[in-house]
């Protein structure tokens, strides 16, 4: 599924939670851009869950096989960026054909040099951790009209440029989605009916070297 109709799945979400919840939208506009922007909530706390509302084994069955614990949590795990041992640039699989295949011995005027192929090897290792794009894990609270309340968010690394030379930005290309359960109400103060439903939230799972 694309970025474009993965994020289009989304908004309809949110559009149809804020024909009730007229508080809910995103921000900014929504656009094909990960991750998604945070959600601007009604302040009232009578949209809120209850307690009995918060029961973890009705949630947990209600939510089933969705359950991820790679990617949410139901208590508050440390809110800031994972540690580097966690987001370290990990090279995986094999190298790209675009760098493995780069005539390093031809130059642009047309003359050719030597290149020794221990130089050639360690430079097309450079060059690859050089441009590869990791994907940066952050934890996010959603609020407690979410359950669970705590997801684990792909960014893409933004710390440099990832060309050479500069220019190019790593991008995501690649998103997957995490069902939640979304506290969802109908009507206004006693007159409202709600619910937990279940909303798809993209994240990025791979990101890539781009204009």
């Amino acid at each position: 599924m694309g970025l474009s109709h993965t994020l289009l799945v989304y908004v309809l979400v949110c559009v149809h939670l804020g024909v009730s919840q007229h508080f809910l939208r995103l921000r900014p506009s929504p656009s094909d851009h990960l991750p998604v922007p945070d959600l601007k909530e009604d302040p009232d706390p009578e949209y809120d869950p209850r307690e009995q509302d918060l029961a973890e084994r009705t949630l947990r069955k209600k939510l089933g096989s969705n359950f991820d614990p790679n990617f949410m949590s139901i208590t508050s795990p440390m809110l800031v960026n994972l540690s580097a041992a966690d987001n370290q640039v990990k090279l995986q699989g094999s190298m790209p054909n675009e760098i493995k295949n780069l005539d390093l011995t031809e130059t642009p005027y047309g003359k050719r040099v030597k290149v020794g192929k221990k130089a050639r090897r360690k430079f097309l290792q450079w060059l690859w951790t050089y441009t590869h794009c990791p994907v940066v894990h952050t934890w996010k609270d959603l609020g407690v009209r979410f359950w669970p309340r705590y997801i684990k968010e792909g960014n893409c690394f933004s710390e440099r440029s990832c060309s050479f030379p500069e220019g190019m930005s790593c991008k995501p290309v690649k998103s997957i989605n995490k069902i939640f359960l979304r506290w969802y109400c109908q009507g206004f103060l006693r007159q409202k009916y709600c619910t937990w439903i279940q909303v798809q939230y993209p994240i990025i799972s791979e990101c890539k070297c781009s204009c």
